[in-house]
This record gives structure tokens, C-alpha cells and sequence, in this order.
């Protein structure tokens, strides 16, 4: 039995698809001289291409000569279905390059509460300009604590989140956006409300009732609760405010969204000047994420986003 002949173009690659380009621009322009100038090379390379395209096949294309130039029968084919190749690469590359400009599919976003007050609101703007660019993506924004987050980022359930940066965790990646600044807060009916900044020494300070965060945070803002007397605690900012507010307890808020009550009369932030710490607010993804081009359109919005 006789050896099965491979097939000359099992796999087609970037070589055979430049010989093919080559060879359909001397079919349509007749021949070999008339397709110097077309192809920007001279008629011995275009003569060269063209033997190297037959032997890569197994098939004469053409005759060439004093005759002139025309296709064999099997030319004739190979330039049909050569046709139909360049065509469906061109529509593969448009069809592509519509995906990066109208983009599909969704968005989980993942954020630690009370960001929208943010002076810079770089997260809504950078919203924004993903819904322009794909007005038919689907944007799902989840309000839930920073552990949360993390844990939702880790396990697939959110595409990126916003969280304060504390200490990162492995499998994760972590991009600074923002930095806030937090005081410590009364509310009016506290103990503290109307008393002077003079008159409020730490030990005074670190007596009354204090709220705790449950979430992560860097060692050296831990520090400034546990100077405190740490009798409640929340998962989120938005339970600290509660119970600020009640009138009990003291506790610390970022200024940015503490300042509607502060300007109510509600709240006071007590000795703004020593008590206070920034914490930096980052974006996490998770690492080695499968490529995912509405995510990657909305990092690249957030990073460009100053």
C-alpha cells in the first residue's frame, strides 16, 4: 500500500495567506509585468512568490511565457476559493474590530458603600464613558462590605470591585484610585457635641463609646480604634453613620461624606487637626483573569480617569 500524500496545505499560515494576496493581485491584473507596480515589487520576486505558492500547493497555476500569462484549471480554482479565503479573513477582521467598538455583554462591579460623594467621582465618569462606548452593556453595581468584595472578585461572582487598600490578598490585583480622609465624628445630643477642641484631651476622648469597622485595614489606621473604646462595631461606613448619629457614640467617617450632616448641624468632627487618618480607596481584579474586553474597557476608562 502506498503512502496517503499529505495534504500541501494542512495548515495555513501567515506565509501561504501573503503568497495567495499575491497571487490573486496577478490573476486580476493580468499578469506579472502589470502587477510591479500594484504589488511595489519587482516581476522576478513576483515570479518567485508564484513558484513558491505552486510548490506549497502541489499545483501549476499559471503559464507564463511568450505566450503570455493565464491560468491553468486548477488556477482558475485556486483563485476562486482564494477569494473566498481573503474575503472571510477581511470580514473576520471588521466583524473584530465592530466588537471593540460596540461593545456586548455585562459589568459586576463590586463597591464599598458611600463612594458617590466623592469629590473626583472617577468610577461614575469612568461608567460613563463604558456606556457610551457600549450602549448595550450591562452594568450591575453591588453595595456590599469590602471583605465582601474582595471574596466576590476571588471567586468570580463580581468582575472588579472598590475597597479600601489594606494589606492584599494573594490572587488579587490591586490599582490605587482614590485617597479620602476620615475625622472623627459626634453627633448632636453626644456628651462632646458643644464642648470646646481645648477642652477635649485623649483620655476623654478614648472613653466614650466608639464605633469599630469589621473590615480590613492598614495596621496603622487599626491604631486610631484601638486607641478608642470600642463598645459597636459595623460592616460598612453607612453603619458607622447610624450609629454616630444616634447621639452615643463617636466615630470615625470620611469628611466627604459626613459633610451634608456637618452643614445640617447634625454632626462636628472632634479635633479635626490630630484626630484623623487617609486611607487609600484601589480597584481589584482578580489575577490571571480570562480576557474580558467590557472589563478592560472600563479599567482602562478608570485609570484615564485623573
Amino acid at each position: 500500500m502506498s503512502a496517503r500524500r499529505p495534504d500541501p496545505l494542512a495548515q495555513v499560515s501567515d506565509f501561504d495567506i501573503r503568497l495567495l494576496r499575491i497571487f490573486r493581485s496577478v490573476v486580476e491584473c493580468g499578469g506579472f509585468s502589470a502587477a510591479e507596480t500594484v504589488l511595489g515589487i519587482g516581476r522576478s520576486a513576483i515570479s518567485q512568490q508564484m513558484s513558491d505558492l505552486e510548490q506549497r500547493l502541489g499545483l501549476r497555476l499559471c503559464q507564463r511565457g511568450r505566450a503570455g500569462f493565464s491560468l491553468t484549471e486548477e488556477g482558475r480554482e485556486v483563485y476562486q476559493s482564494a477569494l473566498q479565503l481573503l474575503s472571510a479573513l477581511e470580514s473576520f477582521r471588521t466583524e473584530v474590530n465592530g466588537l471593540h467598538q460596540h461593545l456586548r455583554g455585562e459589568l459586576i462591579i463590586g463597591l464599598t458603600d458611600n463612594l458617590v460623594t466623592l469629590p473626583h467621582m472617577r468610577i461614575t465618569h469612568a461608567l460613563a464613558q463604558l456606556k457610551e462606548r457600549g450602549p448595550d452593556v450591562q452594568i450591575q453595581i453591588r453595595m456590599i462590605a469590602p471583605n465582601e468584595v474582595e471574596q466576590g472578585v476571588l471567586d468570580g461572582r463580581l468582575h472588579v470591585g472598590v475597597v479600601p487598600q489594606a494589606s492584599a490578598l494573594s490572587g488579587l490585583e490591586y490599582q490605587p484610585l482614590y485617597s479620602e480622609r476620615s475625622l472623627l465624628y459626634c453627633a448632636v445630643g453626644h456628651p462632646l457635641f458643644y464642648v470646646d477642641d481645648q477642652q477635649l484631651d485623649d483620655a476623654r476622648l478614648n472613653s466614650q463609646d466608639a464605633i469599630a469597622p469589621t473590615f480590613r485595614l492598614p495596621a496603622e489606621i487599626q491604631a486610631h480604634y484601638q486607641a478608642l473604646n470600642c463598645t459597636a462595631s459595623a460592616s460598612d461606613r453607612e453603619g458607622m453613620a447610624f450609629l454616630i448619629l444616634t447621639g452615643r457614640y463617636i466615630g470615625y467617617l470620611p469628611d466627604h461624606y459626613a459633610s451634608l450632616w456637618v452643614q445640617q448641624g447634625r454632626l462636628r468632627a472632634l479635633k479635626p487637626t490630630a484626630r484623623f487618618y487617609d486611607l487609600s480607596l484601589a480597584s481589584v481584579t482578580r489575577k490571571g483573569r480570562r480576557p474580558h474586553l467590557v472589563l478592560e474597557s472600563f479599567l482602562q476608562s478608570l485609570a484615564a480617569t485623573r
